[in-house]
Parts: C-alpha cells; structure tokens; sequence
C-alpha cells in the first residue's frame, strides 16, 4: 500500500509510523520535518508543507496522486501564539485535504476526529457512534471537531467513491507525548518533572474521564487502513477515571475544588501567561462525552493492550523522565531552570492562542 500521512510527526502520527508494516510506501507530510534518519521517522518519505497555506491543495493533490490511503492527522490543538492561526490549520487544512483527495482519486480517506465533536451527555453513560456531533460550546477545540464533522458528513454525500472513516478517540497518551502535554498544560512556571510527585492535585469532585494509549490508537488505524472501514469508530479504554483516581496517577492527593473556582484561577494564570492551558480545556474535561468502543471491538477486533490508568502513567513517567521524540512536536520538556523560567515570564498577555 501507498499511503500519505499529513501530521505524521505528531503523537499519533509517530506511533502509526511505527506500527505500519514495514512494506507500506509511507509518505509524511508535516510543516516541520523530523529527523529523517531517526526512528521511526526513517520509515517514511517526508514532504514539507503547511496544509492550510492558500495553494496546498495543489501540492496535496500531487502528493496523494496514486495512493491507496490517505490519513489526515494535522491538527493544531493548542498552537503558541506564534505558530499559524488555529482556525487556519484545522479548517482550512482539512478542506485542501478533503478536496486533493478526490481530485486525486483517493479510495480510503482515514481522518483524526474526537470524542470532543459528540456534544454533552447524561454525565456517566458512554455514547455509541450515533449520538450527535454538537460539540460543548465554551470549548474551541469541541467546536472545531463537531465542524470537522460537519465537512465530513458534506464531502461524504459528494464523494460516495471515496471510503471515509473517522476515528474518535478520547484523551491519547504515551510516554513520547511528554514534551508536548508539557508545552500545552504547563510551561513556562511548572516544570515537567513535577508530574508523579507527592504533591496535591486539585481536581473537582465529579470530574470523570477516560483516555486511551497512543499506540492503541494507530493499531486502530491499522486495521482500519487493513480492513478497508468505512464510517465512525469511538476508541478509549474501558475504564473510567475518576478524580481521585487521575489525582492518585498524577503522583499525590486530590484536593478538593470547586470547578469555578479552577477555572478562574486557571484564566488568571492563562491570561497572565504563567500557563498554557485555557480554561476552555476544563469545560472540556468536564462535560466531554464518554465513548462506548463495542464497534471497535467488533468490527475491527480492536482490543486496547493498555487500560486508562497504565496509559495516563506511562505519560506521567515520560513527564519525570523528559522523555520525547525526534520530531518538533514531540520534542522532549525543557530542563531550564528556575531564573530561566521565571525570565520566559516577561511577555505580556497568554503564551498560547485562545481554546474560548
């Protein structure tokens, strides 16, 4: 098989490179290429572009001229200020994509949605694949997905000669993906390695979440790509994490707080550029929806080899240990000290774009 991967140095990108057979014709499309010689990236064939530039639909055409496959993986999820317009990747991206691939022929269209598109549901029941993609409003990230799917539904009636499926996968952890959660939830003040530690957690009483390993989620994709599947597939572990769980993986106690309260402290401390993660990412966890995997289950025999506790501490280690990968998204969290740290706050407003 051919098969062309746009966001193919990301978390879920490196671990699919990894888990394709090795006689796969593998091309990556990133906007920053990885170190080509360095594992697994030396699987690949790699092609340097920006798919929401105006005109990548042109060079994506080219790029998917003859193959099998495509799996469409770039996505900005919580982009520095610096970094191009969230908005200009996500949706613009995934229309050139949508657009070169039935220009292009494509038969198998393979695209990264989420659990965040499903919109909210009764606090503990896990949803199947039908429920509705209204996503939760006070959530940038909920809203561009639920649009995602919304253009997948259009292209989908346009384009019934092209197979599209969409994977939903919850939280995606692995060990390699330390660098990035860190620049996303915690530079410039708190330092990786404070993740395992003995120290209190503030969560609130309710919260609920589930999270799935990065490697089961591109085993996913495999035997989606193998088997030909076409249509909506939820991916998560089975378990479901409570807050005084997640708190125990974390490394310490939970400490009870009232989820206004987080988010106001949370806003404060994004607005003032002391951390990344918008409060938007609470409402998230909050109120995303659970997702029931039974058509993973059945349909592609998909049995996840790590449940929700071993894959949030196998991200929680690579935490304390700075680990990472040869790609610039997964690159390892920053070891600076502390007057390092403390310098970085001298901007003046959020570090990272607005998930409102």
């Amino acid at each position: 098989m051919r098969i062309v991967v746009t966001g193919a140095t990301g978390n879920v990108g490196t671990a699919l490179l990894a888990a394709l057979d090795p006689a796969c014709d593998v091309v990556g499309c990133a906007r920053r290429l990885p170190d080509p010689a360095a594992e697994p990236y030396h699987r690949a064939a790699w092609q340097a572009l920006d798919v929401g530039l105006p005109g990548a639909d042109r060079e994506l055409t080219g790029l998917f001229e003859g193959a099998d496959a495509v799996v469409h993986l770039a996505w900005a999820i919580s982009p520095a200020r610096r970094d191009p317009p969230m908005w200009r990747t996500n949706d613009h991206g995934t229309r050139h994509v949508l657009a070169a691939a039935a220009a292009a022929g494509v038969p198998h269209l393979v695209v990264a949605s989420s659990v965040a598109a499903y919109g909210p549901a009764p606090r503990w029941r896990k949803v199947t694949e039908d429920w509705p993609c209204d996503g939760i409003a006070h959530s940038a990230y909920s809203r561009g997905k639920a649009a995602l799917e919304t253009l997948l539904d259009r292209f989908a009636r346009r384009h019934p000669e092209v197979g599209v499926a969409r994977i939903r996968p919850c939280a995606i952890v692995h060990r390699q993906a330390a660098g990035q959660f860190a620049r996303w939830l915690l530079d410039p003040v708190l330092p990786a390695r404070i993740a395992g530690g003995r120290l209190p957690v503030p969560l609130w009483t309710g919260l609920r979440a589930q999270a799935v390993h990065t490697s089961d989620v591109a085993e996913a994709i495999r035997l989606i790509l193998g088997r030909g599947f076409t249509g909506a597939v939820n991916l998560a572990a089975p378990e479901i994490l409570d807050a005084d769980a997640l708190a125990a993986i974390l490394g310490g106690s939970r400490l009870p707080v009232p989820r206004p309260l987080a988010r106001l402290a949370v806003r404060a401390a994004w607005a003032s550029g002391a951390l990344p993660a918008h409060p938007g990412w609470l409402e998230l966890a909050d109120r995303a929806a659970l997702a029931d995997t039974t058509l993973a289950e059945t349909a592609l025999g998909w049995q996840p080899r790590y449940d929700a506790a071993s894959a949030l501490a196998d991200l929680v280690a690579g935490l304390r240990s700075g680990a990472g990968a040869a790609s610039a998204p997964l690159a390892p969290p920053r070891r600076d000290g502390v007057v390092a740290r403390l310098r970085s706050l001298s901007r003046v407003g959020p570090s990272h774009q607005s998930q409102a």
